[in-house]
């Protein structure tokens, strides 16, 4: 198996293998213009699989990656990663439905993996919460380092979505830096700064989790994530804005960390694939309904992979994935260029 730098598994300062970004943060899906015939047929009626794109370009092989849509501009955000030759990168890429176009914008985060990011509906900018606690927001043409009055200590491997009930960015978790270990602090941010929240009940401290936006219930979706005190999670909590609550589904994917996770609102269903539980990536696909959890069985699949990116595309009515690694016939890691549509 292939050995990449990742981040430190706890203030020792080791390095954990394949273990490298949080999950892919999903688009604000509540925002998409949906037509009223996708938007009324049940997931049953529709033909739901996975195609995968051949777009003209496309970004290079990467992992830990950050990605949401852009309603603003109808386009995908893609941000960083980690590729298994180069290192970490820092391009942005944007995706419109048919090709990758990689952007050059004159300012831009530093290069990284393991950033969390969301759409904020409220401003009308991507968001993007970097491993050293820095918050830039990206206007379709350029990013902008913000400064709040408060902000989230550094980590990485966070979970954010942009929570439309509350009309503000959630951010849950990662793994902090030096000695404070596996974070359960839940932090919102309003377009100007980031306050930090004071739930009941919270998930245990985690890296690594899926987090979406479930905008036919108004809830914020949490599943899995990993702590080395418990290794993978299994669990499902919902954020109503005020607190955190445990789901107690029927069925349920199962202990994972690396998932890629997006709401879309073509089935009024949230979307689960894939993952990593510290051996080979899982290739499955599950749906969110709100109360439980159902697998899917496609005629057509990505390959079996952990640490893609995904985000609903309001442009075209699909959830896209992109990157993430897979192991090969050797059973070593290979990071992935693939561009994956479901709808």
């Amino acid at each position: 198996m292939r050995v990449a730098r990742i981040g430190p598994v706890s203030g020792s300062g080791r390095w954990r293998t394949l273990r490298m970004g949080a999950a892919a943060l999903a688009a604000a899906g509540v925002v998409a213009a949906v037509s009223p015939a996708v938007a009324s047929a049940s997931p049953q009626q529709q033909a739901l699989n996975w195609t995968q794109q051949t777009p003209a370009a496309h970004p290079t092989a990467r992992v830990a990656q950050a990605m949401a849509y852009d309603a603003a501009t109808g386009t995908v955000v893609l941000f960083g990663g980690f590729n298994f030759s180069t290192g970490d990168l820092s391009s942005t890429w944007t995706w419109d439905g048919t090709t990758w176009t990689n952007q050059h914008p004159a300012v831009h985060p530093p290069k990284q993996a393991q950033a969390s990011m969301a759409y904020d509906a409220a401003t009308g900018t991507v968001v993007l919460f970097t491993t050293n606690g820095a918050t830039w927001t990206w206007d379709g043409t350029t990013w902008t380092k913000q400064a709040p009055a408060t902000s989230p200590p550094a980590r990485s491997g966070a979970s954010m979505a942009y929570d439309a009930a509350t009309g503000t960015v959630v951010l849950f978790g990662g793994l902090g830096s030096g000695s404070t270990g596996y974070l359960a602090d839940t932090w919102t941010w309003d377009g100007t700064t980031w306050t930090k929240q004071a739930p009941a009940t919270s998930p245990p401290g985690r890296t690594l989790a899926s987090m979406a936006y479930d905008a036919a219930t108004g809830t914020v979706v949490l599943f899995g994530g990993y702590a080395v005190s418990v290794g993978d999670f299994a669990d499902t909590w919902t954020w109503d804005g005020t607190t955190w609550t445990q789901q107690a589904p029927a069925t349920s994917p199962s202990a994972r960390d690396l998932a890629s996770m997006a709401y879309d609102p073509a089935t009024g269903t949230v979307v689960l694939f894939g993952g990593g539980t510290g051996g080979p990536p899982l290739g499955d696909t599950w749906t969110w309904d709100g109360t439980t959890w159902t697998e899917q069985a496609p005629a057509t699949s990505p390959p079996a992979l952990a640490q893609g990116a995904m985000s609903y595309d309001a442009a075209t009515g699909t959830v896209v994935l992109f990157g993430g690694y897979k192991f090969d016939y050797q059973h070593e890691a290979k990071d992935l260029a693939e561009t994956w549509t479901w709808g």
